[in-house]
């Protein structure tokens, strides 16, 4: 099992999948190299575009494709999960524990990992969380008959915009559960401690969802032929469905504006809202997602293809290991060279921030490529299995 890291299997479906999980990590670790060492050129969401220069622009874009594509591909794993074991019922138990087990990270080793703060004054409810949460969610819903997750899915997809205006004051009994499931504010939970609810869950709940409901098109007696011919439909769909939606400029998104220059008016038409994210957010790095997948399929075992398998195959181990170590080495620039940007310190410009991602991704390799292929071999050691 050790060799299926440097030679990966012939089953290209499940290849594909870890290199598109792989392609995202690395475009997350952009985005929080640039969270880390930009941070005082913090971006709104939706963007400022008269204030964001087109490099700003782009890296932040490429950011956006990582949550949708991942908890596609959670849900989409989780059906491969329950065709290799014994089905529904070994499927929402995994579903429920995992999801439990994610909640309870994000609130402790990942929280730490940003704040570097015990006790902690603030927790903030992330991607791990949204994830954990949305995880054990479709433990409950993985028990409808196919259609019904799938109707499921596309209301809460498509419809979760129409509560857009919908909010609670935070003396109502509604606010925490509505702050959780999809407006984005703030829990006071003591003097002490207040809860972030940076990723509200309903919309990722329609995703994981989603994802579930494409597990036949990979299962292991699904044409592959077929499965790529739906991959390019349904990838397509989504992405004619955001340029026509966005030609309307109205349901659930700010309208964008025509601006003197190309670059400008072609940034506003891509600037789109990511907390919670819109119908549109959803369509176009879904649609980008599913066409990605695709081309992975396609490209078989090439050497890149491998290479981003394997930061596919231990994505958590990666995730909280590239959080630490980006924690320490900002510590580490501040005591040796302080404070340069006002109350933070940072690079003067988003180059040295693309630099610092790729030569992170380089380190970061062999530690994962050990993780992975002993998570691979050691299927004795239950707890593995969830990273």
């Amino acid at each position: 099992m050790p060799n299926a890291i440097q030679a990966p299997p012939s089953n290209q479906r499940l290849l594909s999948i870890d290199a598109l999980r792989g392609l995202v990590i690395l475009f997350m670790l952009l985005d929080h190299v640039r969270e880390t060492f930009f941070l005082h050129r913090q971006v709104a969401d939706p963007m400022n575009i008269d204030a964001t220069e087109p490099v700003l622009f782009f890296s932040r874009t490429l950011a956006h494709v990582c949550a949708p594509v991942f908890v596609l591909l959670t849900g989409l794993s989780a059906y491969l999960y329950g065709e290799k074991y014994q089905g529904t019922r070994d499927v929402s138990a995994f579903l429920f524990k995992r999801g439990l087990f994610l909640v309870v990270l994000e609130f402790t080793l990942v929280n730490f990992a940003w704040t570097f703060q015990f006790p902690p004054t603030v927790i903030y409810m992330q991607v791990i969380w949204a994830i954990g949460v949305s995880m054990i969610a479709l433990a409950v819903l993985v028990w409808l008959p196919r259609p019904a997750l799938f109707l499921v899915a596309v209301v809460i997809i498509a419809g979760h915009n129409l509560l857009d205006n919908l909010h609670f004051a935070s003396d109502s009994a509604m606010h925490v559960p509505w702050a959780i499931l999809h407006d984005r504010g703030w829990i006071e939970f003591s003097q002490n401690l207040r809860l972030r609810t940076s990723y509200p869950v309903l919309p990722w709940i329609g995703v994981i969802a989603l994802g579930y409901c494409l597990g036949p098109w990979f299962a292991r007696s699904a044409s592959a032929a077929l499965r790529q011919r739906y991959l390019l439909l349904a990838g397509t769909g989504a992405l004619l469905g955001f340029v026509a939606l966005r030609l309307l400029n109205g349901y659930g998104e700010a309208q964008w504006t025509s601006y003197n220059n190309f670059t400008q008016t072609l940034m506003s038409f891509f600037n789109i809202t990511k907390y919670p994210p819109s119908l549109l957010f959803l369509t176009l790095n879904l649609g980008v997602g599913l066409l990605l997948l695709l081309g992975f399929e396609r490209a078989g075992q090439q050497r890149w293809i491998r290479t981003l398998a394997v930061f596919g195959a231990a994505p958590m181990f990666f995730y909280l290991l590239h959080l630490y170590v980006l924690k320490v080495i900002y510590l580490a620039c501040v005591g040796v060279f302080g404070l340069n940007q006002g109350a933070y310190f940072g690079y003067d410009g988003m180059a040295a921030v693309w630099l610092t991602a790729i030569v992170l991704a380089a380190a970061l390799y062999l530690p994962v490529r050990w993780f992975a292929a002993l998570k691979a071999r050691r299927r004795d050691i239950s707890w593995l299995k969830y990273f």
